[in-house]
C-alpha cells in the first residue's frame, strides 16, 4: 500500500480540516479508510478523489444530509447511478436558477454604479453667498 496519505496530508490536498475529515468518516460519507501499522488513517488516491468531489458538493451548497444520501447511494454501487444522476440534475437546476437571479442582481448593481459615476462627473453647484 504505497503512496498513502496521512490525515494532515489529506487535509492539505483537499483543503478540509482533519476535524471535517474525521466527521465525514464518522457519519459514513468517507468509508473504508485504511489504517497504517501504527493505527493512523492512511488515505488512498481514491479517497482523495472522493473527498475532492465532496468539497465540490459543499461548494455548491448541497446540504450535508443530501451529501450523505448521495454517499449512501454511491456505497450501494452501480444500481444507484440513475438516482445519483437525478440528485445531481436537480441540484444543477437549483444552481442554474440561483445564477440567473444573481446575474439579474449584478446587472442592477452595474446600472446603479454607472448612475453614480454619472453623478460624480456632474459638478456640484454651490449656491452663492
Amino acid at each position: 500500500m504505497d503512496n498513502l496519505l496521512t490525515i494532515q496530508e489529506m487535509s492539505r490536498q483537499t483543503g478540509l480540516s482533519s476535524h471535517t475529515l474525521r466527521y465525514y468518516e464518522k457519519v459514513g460519507m468517507l468509508e473504508g479508510v485504511a489504517r497504517n501499522a501504527q493505527g493512523y488513517r492512511a488515505y488512498s488516491e481514491a479517497d482523495v478523489s472522493w473527498v475532492q468531489f465532496l468539497v465540490v458538493l459543499r461548494e455548491l451548497n448541497i446540504p450535508i444530509r443530501e451529501m450523505k444520501r448521495y454517499s449512501d447511494l454511491r456505497s450501494q454501487g452501480p444500481s444507484t447511478v440513475h438516482e445519483r444522476r437525478l440528485m445531481l440534475e436537480a441540484h444543477q437546476s437549483r444552481v442554474e436558477e440561483q445564477m440567473r437571479k444573481l446575474s439579474g442582481s449584478l446587472e442592477k448593481i452595474a446600472t446603479k454604479i454607472e448612475y453614480y459615476k454619472g453623478m460624480e462627473e456632474v459638478p456640484i453647484s454651490v449656491p452663492p453667498n
